[in-house]
């Protein structure tokens, strides 16, 4: 026989199809936490964990922030208007969350802690 033909029905059998891959990707996708597109390095899974809301809901919310580079400080308008912003779409899934509540997790997870959120301008 030749090896080909000895080969091909093996090959084929422990080849994934096309389905399976598929689930396989997606399954690997399930596992992988959401990230922000403006702040990938953010440890959404466990500032979320802190907030009590979904992972999900805290990118989705966070997406619209406007983050500072790492290592600057932000001006007193950037962090209201981030506030603005993100404060009240996280209460949407989690009512509870309050202004200081907010401002304490996001500092336990910050490089610098709450100094380093300090506006420029104060």
């Amino acid at each position: 026989m030749h090896p080909r033909r000895f080969l091909a029905p093996l090959t084929a059998a422990l080849l994934p199809t096309a389905p399976v891959t598929r689930a396989l990707g997606q399954a690997w996708e399930r596992k992988q936490p959401p990230t922000p597109r403006n702040d990938p390095k953010r440890p959404v899974t466990a500032i979320s964990g802190n907030l009590g809301i979904a992972p999900d809901r805290f990118v989705t919310c966070f997406n619209h922030v406007n983050p500072t580079a790492t290592g600057a400080r932000p001006t007193g308008e950037r962090v209201h208007a981030n506030k603005a912003v993100l404060l009240p779409c996280l209460q949407i899934a989690n009512p509870k969350i309050t202004n200081e509540g907010l401002d304490a997790v996001m500092d336990r997870y910050r490089p610098g802690g709450h100094e380093a959120q300090r506006p420029l301008n104060q």
